[in-house]
């Protein structure tokens, strides 16, 4: 099976829809191993309930390698909020590779007024419970970060996850419309909002500065110590798929990172191939998804 695989055509299944930040890298990343493998890797995006349809999608799939998951964090941090899923994000699934890190930037809408992460930190606590940060959904990266974020700086604001498949769009427009007050958002998608000033960017959530946004601060850096919160994405097929096939797929994305072709769009969209082993990998979900329980509980919120 290792000397054959793939035969045939290999689908990458996409929870976010087209457009988005992981459609895109999917996108990117099929077009190179299409390349590698000489066989058609196609790209379906199956948004919905919550940007979980997809994960179920996959979980339910034959554990032959030929249908994977490309998902963000919330693929690890969603396992502790899922009251009754059909699927369990950790057991029904192997972590075959990361694909790429970048940072997230903080955002309010022109019509707050807020120019800072201070100025935001003074209006939250000025009215406890009064403002609103938006999500691309319940327990998403953009959710899990922003109640890390508030945590961080001893603030507290009402969620308010965005409603339709388009999540990452819906949640942009909610905060350059004032039905939000503050987002985080991944940067290539924030950026014509922030170049047309209906967004202001307030800071990066990695501890280093973006070349994307070199101008604006780390969030660390405009007061919030320490904070680091990177958007990372990643690949994970059936559990029961065959060892020497999620082997050959781990060695195989990693090629595949490693093209001049692939590393050069990546760095022109902000992101950062990572490089590790699958064990590491599987390692780095594991402790992914106990970080993010730790937030859920410090933040009280209820499994859905």
């Amino acid at each position: 099976m290792l000397r054959e695989y793939p035969i045939s055509p290999v689908h990458l299944i996409e929870p976010f829809g087209r457009g988005g930040g992981p459609d895109l890298v999917t996108r990117a990343l099929a077009q190179t191993l299409t390349e590698l493998w000489g066989q058609p890797v196609t790209v379906q995006n199956v948004p919905g309930a919550g940007a979980t349809a997809g994960p179920a999608q996959v979980a339910k799939s034959p554990a032959d390698g030929y249908t994977l998951l490309v998902n963000t964090s919330a693929q690890a941090y969603c396992a502790a909020l899922l009251k009754n899923p059909d699927y369990d994000p950790l057991k029904d699934f192997i972590p075959v590779a990361p694909l790429t890190s970048q940072p997230y930037v903080l955002v309010t809408g022109k019509m707050t007024g807020i120019a800072t992460i201070s100025e935001l930190v003074a209006a939250a606590k000025a009215k406890p419970g009064e403002l609103k940060f938006g999500s691309t959904g319940m327990g998403t990266g953009s959710h899990l970060g922003v109640e890390k974020f508030n945590l961080a700086a001893g603030i507290k604001a009402v969620h308010v996850p965005a409603r339709t498949g388009d999540a990452i769009a819906d949640s942009i427009a909610n905060t350059v419309a004032g039905r939000t007050d503050y987002l985080l958002a991944p940067i290539q998608l924030a950026l014509v909002d922030i170049g047309a000033c209906s967004l202001r960017p307030l800071g990066v959530s990695t501890m280093k500065r973006s070349p994307l946004l070199s101008h604006v601060p780390t969030i660390a850096e405009a007061g919030v110590a320490a904070f680091d919160y990177p958007i990372w994405y990643g690949v994970w097929t059936p559990a029961g798929t065959p060892a020497e096939v999620v082997d050959k797929l781990a060695k195989d994305i990693a090629r595949a990172l490693a093209t001049p072709d692939l590393r050069e769009w990546l760095a022109k969209h902000g992101a950062d191939p990572m490089s590790m082993t699958q064990p590491e990998f599987a390692r780095f979900v594991a402790s992914e998804s106990e970080s993010a329980a730790r937030i859920i509980e410090a933040a009280r919120i209820n499994p859905q």
